[in-house]
């Protein structure tokens, strides 16, 4: 089983993994806590929303992330 992210812009278009540092994991809590280290990073990189999978199975998403001011 591998977790992963699936990042996207504001308009919903796919931003490349390999562009902004994603990875795959063995845990969802481990991904869950990676994206908490660097969400701030990847929404500098233009990434607006993500999706978290189960391989290629979609758990939850979109999420935003946007920071609530």
């Amino acid at each position: 089983m591998s977790w992963s992210w699936r990042f996207e812009t504001a308009s919903g278009a796919l931003v490349d993994p390999g562009e902004v540092g994603g990875a795959e994991f063995s845990a969802q809590g481990d991904a869950e806590s990676w994206l908490g280290e660097v969400w701030r990073d990847l929404a500098d990189r233009g990434v607006s929303q993500v999706y978290l999978l189960e391989d290629s199975r979609e758990v939850y998403g979109p999420m935003s992330l946007s920071s609530a001011e």
